[in-house]
């Protein structure tokens, strides 16, 4: 069985931690590497030996590089620019979907309050097809809420 790749990039260890423990115990191959803030994200995936994960999962609020600012430099990277990005906030701030969603990320995940809906999200963005939902991305389809 092929192991997917995921990034998470969060500051709060709390969050990475339940994260971690939600994604081990989902169903699915996964090699999980994480990130406490946007620029340590960004060097590694810029590092020419790294190999691209499936998805990014980005939180919004982070230190020294943001959430808004990781998916803008991945967006106009031509190494970085047909990455799944999956904003993963605490934010229901429509402005805050409205701009991720005009900066290309591919899902806007609300973090959820309960370890076992944290599960579900998990399970469901990790089966997506993202060749044909990116295809036929729409405000509708972008935010993705238990």
């Amino acid at each position: 069985m092929e192991i997917m790749k995921v990034v998470l990039a969060d500051d709060d260890a709390d969050d990475r931690l339940l994260f971690q423990e939600a994604i081990e115990e989902v169903k699915i191959n996964t090699h999980l590497t994480l990130f406490k803030d946007g620029e340590s994200l960004i060097k590694y995936l810029l590092d020419r030996d790294t190999t691209l994960p499936e998805i990014v999962f980005l939180d919004l609020k982070m230190p020294k590089k943001d959430g808004f600012q990781c998916l803008e430099t991945i967006r106009s990277h031509s190494k970085l620019k047909d990455l799944v990005v999956a904003i993963y906030s605490t934010s229901s701030s429509e402005e805050d979907i409205e701009q991720t969603f005009i900066k290309g990320a591919n899902i806007y995940i609300n973090k959820p309050n309960r370890f076992k809906d944290l599960k579900q999200l998990i399970a469901k963005v990790m089966k997506i097809n993202w060749q044909y939902h990116t295809s036929a991305l729409n405000k509708d389809n972008f935010l993705l809420r238990i």
